[in-house]
């Protein structure tokens, strides 16, 4: 079942499928789309949701300001209460997982375990997340110049990405189009407002986050598993799953994988 939901004047597009409990929502990551997630389907009732700004829908500029971190928590509250979303097993993917943490801290009411698949809680250090701001800037005003296709080439060789080669040329043309497809305004601003140095930096707060957690990490991804390693350290309630052979975007390497990590815990 796909629906649009106008939330503050802005359309988010949904899609629902399957029944009965437990309730799952996915998080898409940074130019992504609902779209990248239906390949992993856990037993009950799954929401995929595309994302302020993103998705294959030709979604609208949305203004800059509603991506900030409070601002996308606030619509998500009310697309929840919309839907009769409660009680949810809350999955996200890199971006996603940035934001389904940012989440569970602000409404942990709607939670009943969160599942952050290469996620981060953000950057501790002033000067770190300083640079990172800075440096989103300058990508933000290279989309808007050069164009979605410039930037999305040169993204797609960072090495975060390379065990995406792996795939077939059918998947990875899948992600490519995906990517290119988007908006180019909201995906700058999407950096702007709600990139890794502009979220809050939440390293101090996980302990006070008693929402049962599991990090998700592929093997490859050596920097995402380093900052899960830590993250582990802080979480009351956590659990961690390292996948073997798969990089950065685990569900889309492995989804079976991902699937029966989410599974074990039902």
């Amino acid at each position: 079942m796909d629906k649009t939901a106008i939330i503050n004047d802005y359309p988010y597009h949904v899609r629902i499928v399957g029944e009965g409990k437990p309730t799952w929502v996915f998080f898409h990551g940074f130019m992504g789309s609902y779209a990248e997630f239906e390949q992993i389907d856990p037993q009950g009732t799954r929401v995929y949701i595309d994302l302020l700004g993103f998705g294959n829908q030709a979604p609208v500029v949305a203004d800059a300001l509603r991506f900030s971190t409070e601002n996308q928590v606030k619509d998500l509250v009310a697309l929840f209460d919309l839907f009769d979303l409660h009680d949810i097993r809350l999955v996200g993917y890199s971006m996603g997982a940035r934001l389904a943490l940012a989440f569970a801290m602000m409404q942990p009411a709607y939670v009943s375990h969160l599942y952050l698949e290469s996620g981060t809680a953000g950057l501790a250090d002033i000067d770190a997340r300083q640079a990172r701001v800075a440096a989103d800037a300058e990508k933000a005003q290279r989309i808007e110049t050069a164009g979605m296709a410039k930037f999305v080439a040169d993204w797609e060789q960072l090495p975060l990405f390379a065990s995406q080669q792996q795939l077939s040329l059918t998947q990875q043309q899948f992600m490519h189009e995906q990517r290119v497809n988007q908006t180019a305004a909201n995906v700058a601003n999407s950096l702007r407002y709600f990139g890794t140095g502009a979220m809050p930096n939440y390293w101090d707060d996980l302990a006070t986050l008693l929402v049962p957690v599991t990090l998700i990490t592929g093997e490859n991804d050596q920097k995402f598993d380093r900052l899960n390693a830590d993250m582990a350290t802080r979480l009351p309630n956590v659990r961690r799953v390292i996948v073997p052979g798969a990089g950065h975007n685990v569900h889309f390497e492995n989804g079976a994988a991902v699937v029966a990590a989410l599974q074990a815990e039902v």
